[in-house]
């Protein structure tokens, strides 16, 4: 009794949950990322001094700019800007026909670490670290239409990667996807093209 109790105690939760669509599928997660707000406490900043002409300032190039994302549908590449200069670039999958990844500019919503899938068609929890959890250790969602969600995610199907195979998503080598979370953060430009 009481392990059904449970079950549909979760159950029920779980629908409470927000849902991410990946590989046809709803991913289910207790855990939503908030962006920080500064307070309005925050000490005011200090005045900035105008550098003597003696002292040279650093070139253009040396001067870091935000990470952006470009996705190119066609060359099924993610590539990792600062500014106009490619830091890197991943192989990816992108959505199949009638699946496709949608185009335009979008930004960094989301990114979870180990998440769990839920199957929406039989309810079935698949936790991370299960072989069957068909979106790896990470999560990086940038599009929803408030259902369903579009990121960046590992996957066990690696041959897929290169290919439009997906359900919109954007697969990725559990290496790469690991290496692109650890590079961006919520607000990270995200532009698709195709």
């Amino acid at each position: 009794m009481g392990r059904i109790s449970w079950q549909r105690s979760f159950r029920a939760t779980c629908k409470g949950w927000l849902r991410l669509f990946a590989l046809g599928c709803f991913l289910q997660t207790a855990i939503a990322c908030q962006p920080k707000v500064l307070s309005d406490s925050a000490p005011p900043s200090q005045p900035v001094s105008t550098p003597s002409p003696q002292k040279t300032e650093a070139p253009a190039e040396a001067v870091d700019e935000p990470l952006r994302l470009v996705i190119s549908l066609n060359r099924r590449e993610v590539g990792v800007y600062s500014g106009k200069k490619q830091l890197k670039a991943y192989p990816i999958a992108v959505g199949r026909d009638g699946w496709e990844t949608p185009t335009g500019q979008f930004q960094v919503t989301q990114m979870l670490q180990n998440p769990t899938w839920i199957n929406p068609m039989t309810g079935k929890v698949v936790p991370t670290g299960d072989p069957n959890n068909p979106l790896g250790d990470y999560w990086i969602g940038f599009w929803t239409d408030g259902t369903n969600w579009i990121g960046f995610h590992g996957t066990p199907d690696t041959k897929s990667v290169g290919k439009a195979a997906s359900h919109g998503c954007i697969r990725m080598h559990a290496r790469d996807v690991e290496d692109l979370y650890y590079q961006v953060s919520l607000g990270t430009p995200v532009t698709v093209v195709n």
